[in-house]
């Protein structure tokens, strides 16, 4: 295998399997700092939003331009982003509101602080691998994005790679904790919370079979103005929500900023 895929795969096998360290989060701290996973989310949504704009979609006008010319190219470009918002949007309006990992993981936690009425065993496990399941579908579009980007640009798939893991954090505690309510069995909890991420290089190695007879610079246009949709849309609809809801308003904004700093700063060095 080309030592550029293995790089790829492997930044996106970190970021998936990074719901583990959600439930070991989860079990082995008294309580989890939602101030720092608030600042963290938005970090990551900052480093997402900051690659997409100033590197991805740019880099998808210059390419489409040369190929198709400005205006038409143009044309393509804008068409491919927002293409990549229809996508995220349609796979995340097929799962119920109630059923979804990102509105359950307040819910979660507060029931790990026993804030809440304790919950039914069977309810329990059932929003546990119902959310090990959503995860999962999430995550499959996820790990296209990282290593598509991290396959044609390296420097760029680390700080992506570092930013969905980042995101993944929360959804392994949404995935282990009610299993462990629910079965006593840590172990079991850790598995499934740990095999969700399984899906996004999963997700990377099913793209790239279906996607590398294809690979042409017009490809990797509209790939990369897809891909800064998705994850613009990541970033306003998932992170910078649950960043609000774990802190306070300010700290979720620091979060972003830094994270467009630290973006712009790694990109001027490297």
């Amino acid at each position: 295998m080309d030592h550029s895929v293995l790089i790829a795969l492997g930044l996106t096998l970190f970021a998936g399997l990074s719901t583990g360290i959600g439930s070991a989060i989860a079990f082995f701290s008294k309580r989890t700092n939602t101030t720092m996973l608030s600042v963290s989310l938005g970090l990551s949504a900052g480093v997402m939003i900051y690659i997409s704009f100033v590197e991805l979609y740019a880099s998808s006008l210059a390419k489409m331009a040369d190929i198709y010319g400005k205006a038409t190219g143009n044309l393509y470009a804008l068409l491919s982003f927002f293409g990549g918002i229809l996508l995220i949007m349609v796979i995340d309006f097929l799962v119920p509101e109630k059923e979804n990992p990102h509105e359950m993981v307040e819910v979660v936690m507060m029931s790990k602080a026993h804030h809440t009425t304790p919950l039914s065993t069977t309810s329990l496990a059932r929003t546990g691998l119902i959310s090990a399941i959503v995860i999962a579908i999430h995550n499959f579009p996820e790990g296209m994005v990282t290593f598509l980007t991290a396959l044609e640009e390296p420097t760029l798939g680390l700080p992506i790679a570092i930013a969905i893991a980042i995101h993944n954090i929360p959804e392994g505690i949404s995935v282990s904790v009610p299993i462990y309510y629910a079965t006593g069995n840590r172990g079991k909890a850790f598995w499934v919370s740990f095999a969700s991420g399984l899906a996004e290089p999963l997700g990377a190695m099913v793209g790239y079979l279906l996607l590398r007879p294809y690979l042409t610079p017009s490809l990797f246009g509209i790939l990369n103005a897809a891909i800064a949709g998705i994850m613009v849309y990541i970033s306003l609809d998932e992170l910078l929500p649950a960043a609000e809801k774990y802190g306070k308003h300010h700290l979720a904004i620091l979060g972003v900023i830094a994270g467009m700093l630290i973006m712009a700063l790694t990109l001027v060095i490297l």
